[in-house]
């Protein structure tokens, strides 16, 4: 693979909704375009755009292009605190004269 260009690979793959896989900066970019006018308009996928175009005539880290790609994919989704996820440690240690 070249070390510069379009042909460049993201560290790990971006999954796509439709069970995808995006593995290279031209994959990415060619998903981009195809998607519909109303949607590419929208500023999470221009800055997505751009980060790819900086990071193919900078030959910068790809993370910042996947980074871009996957805030763009996920742009409605919102993150909720779930407290049931994991347990506390509050009150469970001892010391060891305690024992």
């Amino acid at each position: 693979m070249s070390k510069r260009g379009w042909r460049r690979k993201f560290e790990d793959t971006i999954p796509l909704p439709d069970e995808r896989k995006l593995v290279t900066l031209r994959g990415a970019a060619t998903y981009i375009t195809a998607l519909p006018k109303k949607d590419s308009a929208l500023p999470e996928w221009q800055n997505a755009i751009e980060a790819l175009m900086l990071m193919v005539r900078l030959n910068g880290p790809t993370m910042f292009a996947r980074i871009g790609v996957m805030k763009a994919l996920h742009r409605g989704h919102v993150r909720e605190f779930n407290p049931d996820r994991k347990d506390h440690n509050w009150g469970k240690r001892r010391l060891k004269r305690d024992q």
